[in-house]
């Protein structure tokens, strides 16, 4: 790149990065976002990869199919716009994703992706935990170089970073069927809950030293209780299926801890522990006072006692309203249940996120 042209860009994202920060009446943090198909704006579409959701009938209220895995908003969209953005965290394969875009925050997410680099293999291609904290460091670099250290620094400790990630490491790694039947033999829950939080540890530290102060980890929901697991679990019959989610609650358990300890030994840092798992699960047991008709069908769906045997695709049968519906397809919520889950963990008590809500961590002020 020319001299001349790369300095006139390093300019331009000086000027418009000081009205954001100094001049502009809302104060909007940037958004970082780390995960999976529950929070992926579009980067699984750049991949080849068996995990995608960019066709329809995906974002049928979106307004198009953009890769989101549902039927409009994720909860991160639900949650930057409640704090005032206009616009949502673009996804950072999309080529638009440059130049004063990414100051705003940037969507790593990807579908299939776990924590463990062996999760989501079946799909082909995905950008699992460590992978994304490659791409952010290098969105980093780039961003010191366009507007320096200091001021690259304060736009860190201000941002909202978020980890929405676990799920694919227990249904499409430890508990995929028949693909895991010899290995869950061979390792117990334990042994493999104690390895993903071991991982995840140092990945979340590894944030932390790469600039995140204000970091929203999420739990694994009860994946027992998606469509996929009632459908696969033989023995669950009109239930939810138990052992997903009793694993699901042992790492939760352990997750709990591994956030109070970075938050007692990594200064100046607010790591929050969202409790998704008990948010969607009472959404499930109590749909009906939340206004849903279905909490097992999904509205999106083809073949399967409910429902839950075959992605969502062109040839799925579509529920005329999707507000009826906790699920969209097989493994996610619609954008109904999302806006529930996403207004809890902006305002919710202690019981749902922990220490704080993200609008209480939106607005924390952290020494440096």
């Amino acid at each position: 790149m020319p001299l001349l042209v790369y300095l006139s860009q390093v300019i331009a994202l000086s000027i418009l990065f000081i009205p954001e920060v100094c001049l502009a009446g809302k104060n909007i943090p940037a958004s970082f976002v780390f995960g999976d198909s529950l929070v992926d704006a579009g980067n699984n579409n750049y991949l080849t990869t068996l995990s995608k959701a960019n066709y329809d009938p995906n974002g049928i209220d979106f307004g198009s199919a953009t890769g989101r895995f549902t039927n409009g908003r994720t909860i991160v969209d639900i949650v930057i716009q409640a704090l005032g953005s206009d616009e949502l965290t673009s996804p950072n394969l999309a080529p638009t994703t440059r130049g004063s875009l990414v100051l705003k925050g940037v969507n790593y997410a990807s579908g299939g992706s776990g924590i463990l680099n062996s999760t989501g293999k079946l799909f082909g291609d995905r950008i699992n935990v460590d992978a994304q904290l490659d791409n952010f460091a290098t969105t980093r670099q780039d961003i010191i170089s366009w507007i320096g250290e200091s001021a690259a620094a304060k736009l860190f400790r201000s941002a909202i970073f978020s980890v929405t990630t676990g799920s694919n490491d227990l249904i499409n790694n430890y508990f995929t069927p028949v693909v895991s039947n010899l290995e869950r033999k061979v390792v117990p829950p334990e042994d493999f809950v104690d390895t993903m939080i071991s991982r995840f540890r140092l990945q979340l530290t590894r944030l932390y030293q790469l600039g995140a102060r204000k970091i929203v980890v999420i739990n694994v929901g009860p994946v027992g209780c998606i469509p996929f697991s009632r459908e696969s679990d033989p023995t669950a019959g009109n239930e939810c299926s138990v052992e997903p989610n009793e694993v699901a609650q042992m790492y939760n358990l352990q997750l709990k801890t591994v956030v109070d300890d970075l938050n007692s030994n990594l200064q100046g840092s607010r790591f929050v522990y969202a409790d998704v798992f008990r948010i969607v699960y009472d959404i499930i047991q109590n749909y009906g006072s939340y206004g849903f008709e279905s909490e097992k069908v999904p509205c999106c769906s083809l073949a399967g006692k409910v429902g839950g045997l075959i992605p969502c695709g062109p040839s799925s049968k579509v529920c005329v309203d999707r507000s009826k519906y906790v699920f969209w397809d097989p493994y996610h919520p619609t954008e109904a249940a999302n806006i529930i889950i996403a207004r809890r963990l902006l305002s919710g008590d202690t019981s749902d996120i922990f220490p704080i809500n993200i609008r209480q961590l939106a607005n924390l002020k952290l020494n440096t």
